[in-house]
Formats: C-alpha cells, structure tokens, sequence
C-alpha cells in the first residue's frame, strides 16, 4: 500500500498509542533536557510553547526554564486557527481538551522561536498534525519566519514525500533519542541524511551547539 498522509498519520498515532506511558516520563525529560540545552543562552525571545495533550511532549518543565529569561507564548483557538496570548495561570480546558490562558487584547505579531508537537513528519520535515489544521493557518499568516523546533514523544518519520505545500516545516526536530536538523539549515561540513541530517554542532540566529 502506497503511503498517504492520511495512512501515515494514523499508523503514528497508532504507534504513539502502542507505546508504554511507563517511561512516558522518562521519554519526556530527554526531550526537555535537549530543549532546555537549545535554549540555555536564549533571553528576550517570544517563544510559541503548547500546554500538552495526553499523546504529546509534556514540556512543562521546559516551559518553567523558558520563562525565567523569555516570554512564552500559548495558542489561544479562535475558530479554525489561533491567535498567541502571554502564558499565564490558571488555564483553562476547551475545545478538543487543549488547556488555554485567559484571553489578551495584546496584538502579538512576531515570535522567535516555535515550540510545535508533531505526530509524524516527512521527508521535507514537514508536519503531520491531529489533522485540525490549525498551526499550518496560523503560520500562513505569520509575518516573520520563526526557528521551529517538531517535538515528538516517539519518532515517526517517513522518507516519502506525502505533506501538502501549506503544511509547515521545521528547523529542527526533537526526539527523546534523536535530533536531526533541516537540511536547508546545514552547509558541506554535515553528514546527510535523506531530507535530515544528524548533528553535533552548529550556529544559527539564537543558538550555538
């Protein structure tokens, strides 16, 4: 059988359901100890964070740590898309069990850096979600070109290329065992790996590892 988005989505979720929720915990302090590492030396940015569902990243951990040096970020759903508020508690549970902040009148246009959960991811890095579609609008209307950081709790990868063209894609993607960056950010002096390339060090616009 051909690989679709659609097959693909539902064999990730699949997998993220078959996976013991005993080292779920354990699972996610790797991924946060690899985000709170990315961002040690990070002060002033607008960070877009997520409060997390069951299947994804808990990174309330790296939200605390992000918070001490920068301003983070939650979506706030309006309609078939969301806006961005300050994090602030308590929150409070809507639509498809998503916890939110309390609503803002502040017009917040320009984020830094993109704290995205991803189902599975494509070849061109490029995200399978839940299949709401609301981070691929939000995005489509965004100004400015954030550093976007896929976080998943099992990695999900296929080397086919199934996403759409409006379907965003990453900078880097975190995993509790790997971290791979986006082909486009690398130069000659990195191994590839089909679209990905595993990494030790490299600079960017906010980070240095």
């Amino acid at each position: 059988m051909d690989t679709t988005k659609e097959n693909f989505r539902q064999n990730c979720l699949n997998k993220l359901c078959r996976s013991s929720k005993f080292n779920k915990i354990y699972r996610d302090n790797l991924v946060n100890n690899q985000i709170i590492s990315l961002l040690k030396d990070a002060k002033g940015l607008n960070v877009l964070c997520y409060w997390p569902l069951d299947l994804e990243v808990d990174i309330r951990k790296s939200i605390r740590f992000i918070r001490k040096k920068n301003n983070v970020l939650l979506p706030f759903m309006q309609e078939i898309s969301f806006k961005m508020v300050p994090f602030r508690l308590p929150l409070s549970r809507k639509k498809f069990n998503i916890y939110e902040a309390g609503n803002s009148f502040k017009n917040i246009r320009k984020i830094d850096v993109a704290i995205i959960p991803a189902v599975g991811v494509d070849i061109k890095s490029r995200r399978i979600g839940f299949g709401k579609g609301m981070y691929d609008r939000f995005f489509e209307k965004l100004k400015n070109d954030p550093y976007k950081i896929f976080l998943q709790s099992q990695i999900c990868y296929t080397d086919k290329d199934i996403c759409d063209d409006h379907d965003i894609s990453c900078d880097i993607l975190i995993t509790p065992r790997i971290r791979l960056l986006h082909r486009r950010k690398l130069n000659a002096n990195y191994r590839t790996v089909r679209g990905f390339n595993s990494h030790h060090r490299r600079g960017s616009r906010f980070f240095h590892f």
